[in-house]
Parts: structure tokens; sequence; C-alpha cells
């Protein structure tokens, strides 16, 4: 609540499109004419915008309304996904403010993009499948359901997330050829059969992504439309849209600069609405790289204490890493790290929840670590939520700790 209270405020600031704000709302407004746009991407997080500008008027809070909710939603699912896979409270909390205060889950949530849709969405269905294979849930088909029903809602939204899909039911083939003697996970309920799981974690999401589409079925003009089976080429399109070259962008970066917070993007700095203001997609710089020690602190857990809580969040990341460290797409962006950082988070939570359980030195560090990532995130506040910044085109000046960042 009080994420998305503070989101709130200055939402409609700027009045003007930003960013790739002007790419998403025009495709939406496209949309609400059953007419085909932004052709790169799937449907659903436009489909949403659309819904939003149909329902409150065509102005910037239907906009950036959708966002901020899913923003909020998706920290309320990660704090659960971290519940039911540690079973512990100061972890939890910490995951909670940690993720709230790293700056890139703040900024996503208060700007008309894809990514937070598709994010949010992954990290309720993660929620659901950790409550499903927990040992003490009794509800395990409706989780598992919910589970593929959001895998398949987020897929819709943006791709970023297809290296996630397999994973839960590549933990559930795990869980259940071979036991965990370690919590969370000492067995899973039994009930489900791999077939069944396998319905629920693999048919259902494809049916429901490919449900997200229906939209093309009605397009206008009919010359437009596409059929059930069609649509396979509009996906050979957005394939070729995804890998296409394009001409460099001046923000640009690779994965190694995003690891290490190097190449934020400027999403705004304008003089907007009688102001200065910007937007710098930025790291926090205390929590961005004090969760790569968090990352080494869980991969050295899981490999000696042989916790399922650190090798989860371990694979996560370097899955979400991994994919981008591959990835065919030639230009990328500080925004496509909005995924692994949330793991990253989670693998910091985890380390300092280790420290906290030590007492004395040890739990004060842990709570001075998390004092930091709250300070520095209001620092930075200013810069990333469009605020008015002072007199002058130089406003910004004093949060450029890194020639890099400009």
């Amino acid at each position: 609540m009080l994420f998305t209270a503070l989101g709130a405020y200055g939402l409609l600031s700027p009045s003007t499109l930003y960013f790739d704000e002007m790419h998403y709302v025009p495709a939406a407004r496209l949309l609400l004419d059953l007419s085909p746009a932004n052709q790169e991407h799937p449907l659903l997080g436009k489909e949403i915008f659309a819904a939003s500008i149909a329902l409150i008027g065509d102005r910037p809070l239907a906009w950036r309304l959708p966002p901020l909710l899913f923003g909020g939603l998706g920290l309320f699912a990660f704090a659960r996904f971290i519940w039911w896979t540690s079973g512990r409270r100061f972890a939890t909390l910490a995951a909670a403010i940690l993720l709230a205060t790293n700056l890139l889950w703040f900024i996503q949530s208060r700007i008309a993009m894809l990514d937070i849709f598709a994010a949010s969405l992954l990290l309720l269905a993660l929620w659901q499948f950790a409550a499903a294979v927990h040992p003490s849930r009794v509800g395990i088909r409706a989780n598992m359901a919910c589970s593929g029903i959001l895998l398949g809602l987020s897929l819709g939204a943006k791709w970023s997330v297809a290296p996630f899909l397999p994973l839960p039911w590549l933990a559930f083939v795990i869980l259940r050829s071979k036991r965990s003697h370690n919590p969370p996970f000492r067995s899973i309920p039994q009930g489900l059969s791999l077939p069944e799981a396998s319905t629920w974690l693999i048919i259902v999401p494809l049916g429901v992504y490919w449900a997200t589409f229906a939209p093309a079925l009605f397009y206008e003009p009919i010359s437009a439309r596409h059929g059930l089976f069609d649509i396979i080429d509009l996906h050979r399109r957005m394939i070729v849209a995804q890998t296409a070259a394009l001409t460099p962008h001046p923000y640009q970066s690779v994965w190694f600069q995003w690891v290490f917070n190097l190449r934020p993007v400027w999403y705004l700095y304008e003089y907007l609405d009688g102001a200065w203001r910007g937007v710098l997609f930025v790291g926090n710089p205390f929590s961005m790289l004090a969760g790569l020690g968090g990352l080494g602190w869980c991969v050295w857990s899981a490999c000696t204490l042989r916790r399922a809580d650190t090798l989860a969040l371990s694979i996560l990341y370097l899955v979400g890493i991994g994919f981008w460290m591959g990835s065919a797409k030639p230009v990328q962006f500080y925004y496509h790290y909005l995924i692994p950082a949330a793991f990253l988070m989670g693998c910091l939570a985890l380390a300092l929840d280790a420290a906290w359980a030590r007492n004395g030195k040890w739990r004060a560090f842990a709570y001075a670590a998390l004092a930091v990532s709250i300070g520095l995130f209001a620092w930075f506040y200013p810069i990333i939520s469009a605020i008015p910044l002072g007199e002058g085109q130089g406003a910004f000046e004093k949060w450029m700790w890194l020639d890099s960042w400009r």
C-alpha cells in the first residue's frame, strides 16, 4: 500500500507521453479501433492500456494507473514467493523493501510500458507455484491452475519472461523424482501426477497465451485480420522485428553494464509543466551491487547447505541474466534487467536474513543494509519521479555519480 501510494504521488507528471509510452499508448488507441499496431510485441499489455483508456478516458491517469497497480501487486507477489520458498519472516520483509527501493521497480511501475505487466504476472505465477508445492498446502490444483494461467498471461505481455516459463515444470519434475531433505520442500503434496502438472504448467500457459491474441481475429480492415493459424505468421514477423538490425541508440547497453549499474537510461529530462523534470532509469547504487554478494552467498548456501530457497533464487537470477547474455536482440537496454534484478534482491534478502539470524552485530548489519537502501531511494527519488528538480538545465548534476550515467 505504501509503495502504491508513493507511486501515485505525481503520477500525472509529465502530462504528455514520454519515452516508450509513445509506442504503447498509440498502439492501445489503435487497438480500441481494432487496428493492428506495434506488432513487435504480444497484445496483452496493449489490451490492458486500451481497457483503461476505454474506462477512464485517454489521459495520463489511464496510461499510468495500470502499471502502478501491477507494480504494487507484483511487489506483494514477490514477498509471498519469498515467504513460500524460505519460510523466513525477515527475508520476506527484506525482499519487499529491497525490491520497492531498488529504483528500477518503482520507475517501471510509473510509466506506460509493457515490462511491469510481464514481470508482475511472472511473480504472481511463481508465488502460486511455490504455494502449490509447499508441503503444508492442500489446494495444490487451484494453485497450479493459477500458476499456469498467470504464466501464459505474463508471456502474453512480453516475451522477456520466456526463459522463466519452463522452470516451474522442471522444478516439479525434480521435486517429484527426488525429495529434498531441507526446508521448505521436505516433500510436495501427493495427488498431482506428472501428466496433470504438465497440463497446468505447459498446455494451459500456451492456451492462455494464444487467447491473448483474440483481438487480431477481428482487426479492421478485414484484410488485416488473423485467423487462428495466421497468428503463427504474426509470430514470424514479431521475431523478425525483435532480431532486426536497428540504428544504434545512445542509451543502449549490454548485460555486464546492467550487472554493475553502469549504463542507465534517461526516460525523461525536459522542461515540462513549468519545471525541469527527469526520470533516470538507474539502479540503487547500494542494493544492486550488494545483491551480487547476496547472489554469491546464495550459490554457496545452495551448494554446501543444500537449501532449496537459495538454489531457487540463484537459478532464477542466472537464467534471467544468461538469457540476455545470449540474446539475439541487437539493441538492448537497462530496463531488460528488471526481472533478473528482482531475483537479485531476493538473493540479497536471503543473505541478510542469514546475517539477521546470527544476532548481535550481524543483526545490526542487516538492519543497516535495509536503511541504506531506503536512504538511497529517498536521495534519488527526485530524479526517478519527474517531480520539479530546480532551476536551470543542469539541475540533474548532483545525481550523476558516474560519467556513464549522463
